[in-house]
């Protein structure tokens, strides 16, 4: 009897087991997605055949992904322009083979062609978007070889073609190697939309587009669309079945039964729910995919602004650039999770993402931490700009024959944008661009008339977001769009514009760290009907949906470091003293205390994490050393600081060491000095903070995964000098220096109406600005949004009744120095004042005496100037 229940026991175990496995074995997912970020080899060049499998790679160097052409960058004007080389050696397995292997970029800049084993299998032109290359008939099972050749040269047809950011080459975002069935979801093939949502019940609708690569024959394909909760409950169903052709695509539509009181997202609650897409031929699993998202209505309004689950709420946000010291725009997915939680703590809960669509990581962190965000596609301009060349070009091109492939650049670049990134619930809109009226005279009706096609496009795309026109105050081009985007002085010249608005641009400040304790409001309380209000955040009308600081973190600049240190939280993520305003007054957390000068005795190191996440270059460690006394309070005094690598893996954008100095661009102010670590090998890295005569500091991180550092074996990452590359010029119109006053903010002591300050400055003689003062002092200011070396002023009236006016300039627009005085009764001014070498950012044109006679009007200001790099 023992026997026979001992055998009985045996059976149902065996049974359990069994079933267990095919448990598993079903639920097993079809297909799989590796990052392979690390060991690469790299060059600068372009050298001949090096696609080729017996190509001679001894002299290039590891680069592990991300990647920069230019690390270490550490700000500046120039950067790295030419060709690059990547490869890979790609192991593939036997099983993977009479599959469907495609290899997914989330970003590279700008102009990709992809080889593999010495063959071409595809190329991507647009350097802020990703793309997916089929390499299945180039590979093999075993060992392949991956090669991708890289440009950055500037392209009068590609967009952008101008902007003042920096537009380093190279694979400098994620990628990965995708194995499916050859009937499977398409790339971001998921579209989910939900278009009924209350606090009671959703209804959620789904576009899912599903290609079979099967030679020769049409199959029948099942889909079953399924809502998981965060916890992982199915909240809903669908199945439909289609009949798929062979080499084709077919979109399935399912809207799929209520979601009873759904959780809704919002920045306070940023609750996901996912979609799990399962894909069945004759009865087997081929395909399985997830797509996160969330359930939310957004609306903006008029006349009441914005409304998020149908409740009012103001965006208070920032702008936001991708690079950080070291690395440029190589950055892990991480650091962009840390950058997007630094703006959450200031108290904002908005973000707009200049001027360029960022990476998925990017949205994933504003999914999941619960922020607002601007998704922006790469068309923009620069003011200031010169002929074709250089990014400092017009916006949109001034010959005819780039116009139709720069078009087509921008839609394909738009396209990629939404589709990538479409299901994220906080991207609440979509922007066509920033400021592309910086563009040559001749050429703005057919930029105008684009633009408009450009956001008709987009709504076509995605007709769930209103499309936003950012950088909209001049060139009338406002209202091509949904929303309006209003920069700097827009917040004060379109006051109730009749349109959905909100400010996208405020504040300007050019400051290191450690900066004032004070906001950076720039003209928002100059607003004429509130500037005497005595209101606190007056210009927040019923009718503005919000405001977004420029900018959140220093970054780098072609037009000057000084443009680039507009930040509240410096290059390298240490916050300013403005940040921690923002901070207190929006969330109510005190300010630290703020180093003092002292006698340094002692070093101190810390780390936002001391644990890095896999070998792949997905996560990394945000160092800060801080200077103290003895008693251990930080101190101002700016010592150089060394951070090196005693054991371990790991490195830095310099290698294995890194110096700090407060002369450098590597810099350490205030006492603080700050970078990120890296680690493409698992182990204890042990890093040490050094200076003369103080006592050191260590810290241990400790990486995990794959891949174990072996000392003696594992190779040891290698110094790199920082190159200071010449800076990006401007090619001059006609001329040079060049006019860099057209189309910039302005200010004014006040303007009769129909004669606003920008009149002055709108390269037209036949309008011009008139102050509102009939007697006393008034005052006409431009902020040159820039640092210049001023050469002269060109200063033209309406007529000769002018009264006598001085001429000031200022850096910060608070301490002004007079570098002329004019006499009038003249029609035209040319005052060449500055031979000197005076250089500013702001110009100001001050009347002392206004007389009904004599009253002060401007029709053109020209300020001709260059960069004071």
């Amino acid at each position: 009897m023992r026997q026979a229940n001992g055998m009985k026991n045996f059976l149902q175990l065996a049974m359990a087991v069994c079933i267990s496995l095919l448990a598993n074995l079903a639920c097993a997912d079809p297909r799989s997605s590796e990052v392979i970020n690390r060991d690469w080899s790299f060059t600068l060049g372009n050298p001949a055949g090096a696609q080729a499998v017996d190509h001679d790679t001894a002299a290039w160097r590891r680069a592990d992904l991300p990647h920069s052409f230019s690390e270490p960058y550490f700000l500046g004007t120039g950067f790295y322009v030419g060709h690059g080389w990547y490869r890979k050696q790609l192991e593939v397995p036997a099983s993977a083979i009479g599959k469907r292997i495609t290899l997914e970029f989330d970003g590279v800049f700008q102009d990709a062609a992809v080889w593999v084993n010495g063959q071409k299998a595809g190329r991507h032109v647009g350097g802020y978007t990703g793309f997916s290359v089929d390499i299945t008939p180039y590979v093999k099972a075993g060992d392949n070889l991956l090669a991708v050749h890289v440009n950055n040269e500037w392209n009068a047809r590609v967009a952008p073609r101008a902007g003042e950011h920096v537009f380093s080459g190279g694979i400098y975002r994620n990628v990965r190697l995708v194995v499916t069935d050859p009937v499977h979801v398409a790339w971001y093939g998921t579209f989910v939309t939900t278009p009924q949502v209350s606090d009671e019940r959703a209804t959620v609708r789904v576009q899912t587009e599903v290609r079979n690569d099967r030679a020769g024959a049409p199959v029948t394909v099942e889909l079953v669309s399924e809502v998981l909760d965060a916890d992982g409950k199915r909240v809903a169903v669908q199945r439909s079945e289609r009949v798929v052709p062979a080499a084709g695509t077919v979109i399935y539509e399912q809207t799929l039964p209520e979601i009873a009181r759904p959780r809704l997202w919002s920045p306070d609650r940023p609750y996901l729910y996912t979609l799990v897409s399962r894909l069945h031929v004759d009865g087997k699993p081929v395909d399985r995919y997830r797509t996160p998202f969330g359930i939310r209505t957004i609306e903006f309004t008029a006349d009441r602004g914005f409304f998020l689950n149908g409740r009012h709420l103001y965006m208070i946000g920032a702008n936001v650039h991708q690079d950080h010291a070291g690395w440029g725009d190589g950055v892990t997915d991480g650091a962009a999770r840390r950058d997007v939680q630094m703006i959450k703590d200031a108290g904002f809960n908005f973000i707009r993402g200049s001027h360029y669509p960022h990476s998925p990581a990017f949205s994933k962190a504003t999914d999941e931490i619960g922020l607002l965000f601007w998704s922006e596609a790469p068309f923009w301009g620069i003011g200031g700009f010169g002929a074709d060349g250089s990014w400092l070009s017009s916006a949109y091109p001034p010959d005819p024959a780039d116009r139709p492939e720069f078009e087509a650049s921008v839609l394909q670049q738009t396209a990629e944008m939404i589709r990538i990134h479409r299901n994220h619930p906080s991207i609440v809109i979509w922007s066509a661009s920033n400021e592309p009226f910086f563009t040559v005279g001749e050429a703005m009706a057919p930029m105008r008339d684009f633009l408009k096609r450009q956001a008709d496009f987009m709504r076509q795309l995605d007709p769930t977001r209103p499309v936003a026109i950012g950088g909209a105050q001049r060139g009338e081009i406002d209202k091509l769009g949904d929303v309006a985007g209003y920069n700097g002085d827009g917040a004060t010249l379109f006051l109730d514009p009749g349109i959905p608005s909100m400010v996208s641009e405020y504040g300007s400040t050019m400051v290191d760290r450690p900066g004032a304790y004070e906001p950076g409001f720039g003209l928002m309380p100059e607003t004429p009907d509130q500037k005497a209000s005595g209101k606190p955040y007056s210009w927040r009308y019923p009718w503005r949906s919000g405001e977004a600081l420029w900018c959140a973190f220093d970054h780098g600049s072609i037009a000057s470091v000084e443009f680039g240190s507009m930040g509240f939280i410096d290059y390298f993520r240490l916050p300013k003293r403005q940040y921690h305003w923002y901070r207190e007054h929006y969330r109510g957390i005190a300010p630290p205390t703020w180093p003092v000068e002292g006698k340094p005795a002692q070093l101190h190191l810390a780390a936002s994490q001391t644990r890095i996440r896999g070998t792949q270059g997905l996560d990394d460690a945000h160092l800060v050393v801080t200077v103290q006394d003895e008693a251990g309070r930080a101190l101002s005094n700016s010592p150089d600081v060394t951070l090196t690598i005693v054991s371990g893996p790991g490195k830095f954008p310099t290698g294995r060491r890194i110096r700090f100095s407060n002369t450098s661009m590597v810099a350490i102010r205030d006492g603080q000095a700050a970078i990120t670590f890296r680690s493409y090998f698992a182990g204890e890295s042990v890093i040490e903070a050094t200076s003369p005569g103080l006592k050191p500091a260590r810290i241990t991180i400790t990486t995990t995964g794959p891949d174990p550092f072996v000392p003696g074996v594992s190779p040891l990452a290698p110094d790199q000098a920082v190159i200071s590359y010449p800076p990006i010029t401007r090619k001059a119109l006609a001329g040079d220096p060049i006019n860099v006053t057209n189309s910039r903010p302005t200010a004014t002591s006040g303007a009769e109406p129909g004669h606003a300050a920008p009149l002055a400055n709108d390269g037209q003689d036949g309008t011009w600005w008139r102050a509102s003062a009939k007697d006393g002092p008034a005052y006409w200011l431009v902020h040159l949004e820039n640092v210049y070396a001023l050469h002269w002023l060109s200063v033209t009236m309406p007529d000769d009744r002018g009264p006598d006016f001085v001429v000031e300039i200022s850096k910060d627009a608070s301490d002004w120095q007079q570098v002329a005085e004019a006499k009038g009764g003249r029609k035209k001014h040319e005052i060449a004042l500055f031979e000197g070498g005076k250089t500013a950012a702001f110009l100001r044109i001050r009347f002392p005496a206004v007389t009904p006679e004599h009253p002060a009007m401007l029709s053109e200001v020209q300020v001709f100037a260059k960069p004071a790099h």
